[in-house]
């Protein structure tokens, strides 16, 4: 099983997030308060020093007002 974290699909989907936080010009302190998270939550998800797990990523999604399964359909 491959990493995830550095998998050529995660990054991917970590690419999407992030296009769609900038498409709606949201800086990481904005998404941060979204999610009640200190904006280095967001830098590091963003880097991939950090892993989201499947519930985080649902909050990240509707924070960002996206289809979580749009992002999924990346993984697979």
């Amino acid at each position: 099983m491959i990493k995830s974290i550095t998998s050529e699909k995660y990054l991917s989907l970590i690419s999407w997030l992030k296009e769609n936080r900038l498409e709606q010009g949201l800086s990481m302190r904005d998404l941060a308060r979204l999610l009640d998270e200190p904006h280095q939550f967001i830098g590091k998800i963003e880097t991939c020093e950090r892993k989201l797990d499947v519930y985080e990523y649902v909050q990240y999604c509707s924070a960002l007002n996206i289809d979580s399964a749009i992002g999924l359909s990346l993984l697979e």
